[in-house]
């Protein structure tokens, strides 16, 4: 009996997922910590940010087609 504790004590075959999962865990309650800190504003910057990559990229594909002759 105090072998099979000793051995189930010392396996470490699952301690990866573990630490992914508290690692995960964390990171989403800094998430929701840094959302709840900057109540909202961190919103409207993360949109701005991705409608002006949006943009861009409209532009790049607008500027390749007329480049291309089509």
């Amino acid at each position: 009996m105090r072998d099979t504790l000793n051995r189930f004590i010392q396996d470490e075959s699952g301690q990866g997922i573990t630490e992914y999962g508290a690692i995960l865990a964390f990171v989403a309650i800094l998430v929701a910590v840094v959302f709840a800190i900057t109540q909202g504003a961190l919103a409207g910057a993360i949109s701005k940010a991705f409608s002006s990559v949006v943009t861009q990229l409209n532009n790049l594909s607008g500027a390749a087609a007329t480049a291309s002759g089509s």
